[in-house]
């Protein structure tokens, strides 16, 4: 069953108003992008800096405003909640942060911040019910109970990561946003924090939008990968097929960059890409990929791609997937 539905999502930002206050132009961050997430999945969400992933995960948790498209989470259209309905149905939609510390507030113990959440939807029963359930998810993340009326700034990247995802726990949600939360941590550290992941999502049935630009990481823990590049998925598909037979040159060249952990691999099969992303301000004609793309014939300068299924189920957008 699916828990989460995305139709045709776009979050566009006005950069340039006219004498009338209507947009002349707009940054194009998220445009019509088409996403499911099922329970108890994890489906991972990769693409350059840029590319519109991270407010793709910030509009579905509607911290951005949508520009057009639906948001369906739980059979709930979030695009036609008034204020007290998306906060009911937030509980079973939370999110973590990318910077550890900058989502905490420093002015609060870590009891009250993991407490919040329960105060704000009415759950945990009386106070020492509340500092309760408080030590068992801090213990559950892995972190000592004792610790709790310490402050955000004594403890360490990995560890105020574990705090923000004991607070996300702490309404017992159904479905979690991660935005890039092992990208700031040490190697070591983001593999405990992706094990604790996993960990809680088989004891819990959780699922996860798992946003990242590591591909060897998103592998490890996603069931299916959606690919984005300028705001639009060019290949979405399961692990295997993402990371075993990428068919986008797109994907194939994140595939490139992931290091190799064998010394002898050679650096002439990897795939480089001239120049940086296009700006979602002024997006390339045709395929959005072309401009760096090695395969671009002349039709990628005109043509626009769709996102279109294959016969092994993925869905690219390519207009030589076939070849």
């Amino acid at each position: 069953m699916n828990l989460l539905e995305v139709q045709d999502l776009k979050v566009h930002f006005p950069v340039q108003l006219d004498w009338r206050g209507r947009p002349t132009a707009v940054v194009r961050a998220v445009d019509g992008v088409s996403l499911t997430v099922r329970s108890g999945e994890t489906v991972g969400l990769v693409g350059e800096s840029g590319c519109g992933k991270s407010t793709l995960g910030r509009a579905i948790v509607r911290l951005e405003s949508l520009t057009a498209g639906s948001i369906r989470f739980e059979g709930h259209d979030l695009a036609s909640l008034d204020a007290a309905e998306l906060r009911a149905a937030r509980r079973g939609l939370q999110m973590i942060f990318q910077d550890p510390y900058g989502s905490l507030d420093p002015r609060w113990t870590i009891r009250e911040i993991v407490e919040e959440p329960m105060l704000l939807h009415g759950l945990g029963g009386d106070r020492d019910s509340r500092r309760r359930r408080v030590t068992q998810l801090l213990a559950q993340v892995g972190l000592d109970p004792a610790a709790a009326d310490r402050y955000p700034h004594e403890f360490s990247g990995g560890q105020r990561q574990r705090i923000g995802i004991a607070r996300a726990l702490a309404v017992e949600p159904h479905l979690i946003v991660c935005d890039e939360v092992v990208s700031a941590l040490d190697v070591s550290v983001q593999a405990q924090v992706v094990n604790l992941l996993a960990s809680l999502q088989k004891e819990m049935g959780l699922a996860y939008l798992f946003i990242a630009h590591d591909l060897a990481v998103v592998e490890h823990l996603s069931h299916r990968i959606v690919v984005m590049y300028l705001g639009r998925i060019v290949e979405e598909g399961t692990s295997a097929q993402v990371c075993r037979s990428p068919v986008h040159p797109y994907t194939r060249a994140l595939l490139s960059a992931v290091p190799s952990p064998d010394p002898g691999a050679s650096r002439e099969a990897r795939v480089r890409l001239a120049g940086d992303v296009p700006s979602p301000l002024n997006p390339p004609a045709g395929c959005p990929f072309h401009p760096r793309c090695p395969m671009a014939q002349a039709r990628c300068r005109t043509e626009v791609p769709e996102l279109r299924p294959m016969l092994d189920g993925r869905r690219v957008a390519c207009l030589l997937a076939e070849e």
